[in-house]
């Protein structure tokens, strides 16, 4: 395993559902969907992909509110 030669950073820990980002916590893998989040099984099936490949915390844009909408279903799925 490689050794790391910089220190992290210090970093106040936010939760976000039951994961912790941030101060002493381990890192977190993370993506962001490249759907458009209104389409809703497209967005859930790139989501089981990226679940699939190891990532912990699926990120999506909401750029409007039907797109809010969608995150709700989303959820739900």
């Amino acid at each position: 395993m490689l050794e790391n030669k910089r220190p992290r950073r210090v970093t106040r820990p936010v939760r976000v559902g039951p994961h912790v980002i941030g101060g002493d916590a381990p890192v977190l893998v993370q993506s962001m969907t490249k759907t458009d989040t209104r389409d809703v099984g497209a967005t859930v099936a790139q989501i089981e992909q990226m679940v699939a490949a190891g990532c912990e915390l699926a990120r999506l844009a909401v750029p409007d509110v039907a797109a809010g909408v969608a995150l709700g279903e989303i959820a739900k799925a």
